[in-house]
């Protein structure tokens, strides 16, 4: 493939200058920062996290979104048209926060400060005492490669991967203005992610002033499973899951039931994206978006269908569900999930930015993901014990001894009549496809509202209907190229090919 002009340094809106590095920095008369000490690499790894927004247009692309109708009304005018772009699959190339632009950005100037932060630690002489450093910064650097590509990109399917086009994956920092970059192809991207996270892992520590915002020890082991769940690689699912929730993972679920059903709904929202109140959250970011102040209005949301599909007056083992769901009619049903914080930067004028804190990698992400690896290794009676354990914790009036399922209660309850439903590149062995049916119902509910249903509509290549208020059906079919996100059209202008459409 040919090597293909791509000005990242213009395209991040010269993003490669050091944010986050403190004020207190020693400058050389340039401007330019001197990364010369460990501590000053770990402030450049604090900007080493893509802050943007994927679920402002994930969300209303999955099967979890539904239309209100004309009367739901956000106000934001270009989040109400990248709600309604996304729910009809179309490009939209608006660079303003919670776009696909926008994180595509971010997320390139994510990699450009763990780049940046690996190239001080060589020439501050790369001895062990800068592992845990480099550590986090190759675990950074394979995490924005891991979402872009999977944002952008086709689904990772080995047959194919070797010609699927990719996204360029940036391992050096940028020294020119102009820069040669190859997109590559899946299966490059793919490879090296895995080397990031093979070399880096091993090296992660947990020495972290707030370790939610970073990649500890358990976060990196959950995105190491999140990885392996795509390229279908069971046994290290497990092995990575395992590591993440610990010895004793009911402790570090997120208590549905017992913490957030008895909660008002300003409580509900502060404990779900805490740094140290929820154990559950295993990374959180904290990104420039509005989300939060149209998230429930918008109009392709949780209507009344969707929340009578995601949320249940009984789920699928008869039991009601512990969420709540706020709002008095379909025009702003939500489950709190999200809180905005105001950052002023003009007093007198009171203009500011506002930030959403998001939860991009979980334990109940892991306990689940764990249950479809076991499923896949035939280990059913071990799936059935991680989605009792989920169940336990997120369904009101549980009770162990009369409510677990089986391995022959998922068999029926979850049974799965169409053959189509789930077509992954792999293929879902009889005796385990109700048990992938279960956790993907599971995780619909758990994860509403976080983007992740997008990733699984796309890794098993499910067909998505929309529909809307008169009753027409719009389709995704299956393989359909819409489901890799454009690229934006500032890539575009410096040599990046577009997806086809």
């Amino acid at each position: 493939m040919k090597n293909l002009k791509y000005n990242i340094i213009i395209l991040l809106s010269l993003g490669l200058w050091v944010t986050s590095c403190s004020d207190t920095l020693d400058e050389n008369p340039d401007n330019r920062t001197t990364i010369d000490s460990a501590e000053k690499v770990a402030e450049l790894l604090v900007g080493a996290y893509p802050d943007a927004a994927y679920v402002p247009f994930l969300e209303p692309m999955s099967d979890n979104a539904g239309d209100k109708g004309p009367s739901a009304d956000i106000g934001i005018d270009f989040a109400t048209t990248l709600n309604a772009r996304m729910f009809f699959w179309e490009d939209f190339n608006n660079i303003d926060s919670d776009t696909p632009t926008y994180y595509w950005n971010r997320a390139y100037k994510a990699i450009a400060q763990a780049n940046q932060a690996l190239a001080s630690i060589e020439e501050l002489g790369g001895g062990s005492e800068l592992n845990h450093l480099k550590g986090e910064a190759l675990i950074c650097r394979a995490y924005a490669h891991f979402m872009l590509v999977n944002i952008f990109s086709k689904a990772y399917n080995p047959a194919t991967a070797a010609s699927d086009v990719g996204i360029p994956y940036v391992d050096l920092p940028e020294t020119v203005l102009l820069g040669d970059y190859e997109r590559g192809t899946v299966e490059n991207v793919y490879n090296k992610i895995r080397a990031d996270i093979e070399t880096g892992l091993p090296l992660i520590d947990d020495n972290y002033n707030v370790p939610a915002f970073h990649f500890t020890k358990k976060a990196a082991h959950a995105f190491a499973a999140r990885f392996y769940l795509n390229t279908a690689e069971w046994q290290k699912v497990v092995d990575h899951s395992t590591l993440a929730l610990g010895s004793d993972p009911v402790s570090v679920l997120r208590q549905q039931t017992a913490n957030y059903r008895p909660a008002s709904y300003s409580q509900q929202v502060a404990l779900y994206t805490s740094a140290t109140f929820e154990p559950a959250n295993l990374l959180l970011v904290s990104a420039e978006s509005v989300y939060n102040s149209y998230h429930f209005s918008a109009r392709y949301q949780l209507n009344n269908d969707k929340r009578d599909e995601i949320f249940p007056t009984t789920n699928d083992i008869g039991l009601p569900w512990g969420y709540t769901v706020f709002g008095s009619g379909d025009l702003f049903y939500n489950v709190p999930k999200f809180q905005e914080y105001f950052k002023v930067t003009n007093q007198a004028a009171n203009i500011g930015t506002p930030f959403v804190t998001y939860v991009l990698l979980s334990t109940d992400e892991a306990l689940l993901n764990r249950a479809e690896a076991y499923a896949m290794l035939g280990q059913l009676d071990n799936a059935a014990s991680d989605i009792n354990l989920s169940y336990a914790v997120k369904t009101r009036f549980y009770d162990p001894a009369l409510d677990a399922l089986t391995a022959a209660d998922i068999q029926t309850i979850f049974a799965v009549s169409d053959n189509t439903l789930y077509t992954p590149f792999y293929q879902i062995p009889a005796p385990s496809l109700a048990f992938v049916n279960a956790v993907l119902t599971i995780k619909r509910t758990i994860f509403y509202n976080d983007g992740l249903r997008w990733f699984d509509n796309k890794r098993h290549n499910m067909v998505i209907e929309h529909q809307d208020i008169f009753g027409n059906t719009y389709t995704l079919p299956k393989g359909d190229n819409r489901r890799l996100l454009q690229i934006p059209e500032a890539a575009q202008a410096f040599g990046i090919p577009q997806n086809p459409r």
